[in-house]
């Protein structure tokens, strides 16, 4: 299909579009659209005969609040009235949802929150949490996604320890609880070996390292107690 520029004010909003943005968010694809106006060929406004909008009612409403005289339009005049409206319905579906993670990892946050994504949810307020706190009743996902702020050496000392932790026996049996995050649940191993073994489990692995270190030490006192032998490292 054929795109072309169109005066603004020849293509119509449509005012059965049951698909809003208001306030900030708003202002955010305002925004948007006059610092990357090259974005709207890629995803042009679709009318039909009577360049009344079908897909993209918010850029074009966005667009004459930005200024622009002209839009990137493609028209779709042999679509019925039934293909419209199913149109109408299917262009503003989100089928996807974001992965945090890849988000958290690869992404910057000040330039995600400017782009326009909500990511309030990343931000914990220590203030407002205290001491205790909880989580209102109602049907929650038995999942977190937690974001944290790290030094350069912090980070690489955290990844090798993740690293680490998964090739032991210990990551291959230990509970996750539902989890499918490999790296959520060798940090939460990490965590469970640093606080949540008692104190008599924290001596027996002293002990067990002990022996470890005496063992292979033995044959070398065994050999120099022996004045016929000649001593030498095992």
């Amino acid at each position: 299909m054929e795109i072309s520029y169109i005066d603004i004010k020849k293509v119509k909003p449509n005012k059965s579009n049951p698909r809003v943005i208001r306030d900030e968010k708003f202002r955010k694809l305002v925004r948007s659209i006059k610092e990357f106006p090259e974005m709207l060929r890629v995803r042009p406004i679709v009318v039909n005969g009577d360049m009344e909008t079908l897909g993209g009612n918010m850029r074009l409403k966005a667009c004459l609040e930005a200024g622009l005289k002209e839009v990137p339009v493609v028209k779709v005049s042999e679509w019925d009235v039934a293909r419209q409206k199913e149109f109408v319905i299917k262009d503003n579906l989100g089928y996807g949802e974001w992965d945090w993670e890849v988000l958290a990892n690869e992404w910057d946050e000040e330039k995600l929150e400017e782009w326009g994504l909500d990511v309030t949810g990343w931000k914990l307020d220590p203030a407002q949490m205290g001491d205790e706190f909880t989580l209102p009743d109602g049907d929650k996902a038995p999942f977190q996604q937690m974001t944290f702020t790290l030094a350069d050496k912090q980070a690489e000392q955290i990844k090798n320890a993740i690293a680490d932790i998964k090739q032991t026996e210990e990551y291959k049996y230990s509970e996750t609880m539902g989890n499918e995050n490999s790296n959520g649940n060798a940090l939460y191993l990490i965590v469970s070996r640093t606080f949540s073994y008692p104190k008599a489990k924290m001596d027996l692995l002293y002990v067990r390292s002990k022996l470890e270190v005496y063992r292979w030490r033995l044959p070398l006192f065994a050999c120099c107690t022996r004045p016929s032998k000649t001593c030498s490292w095992p």
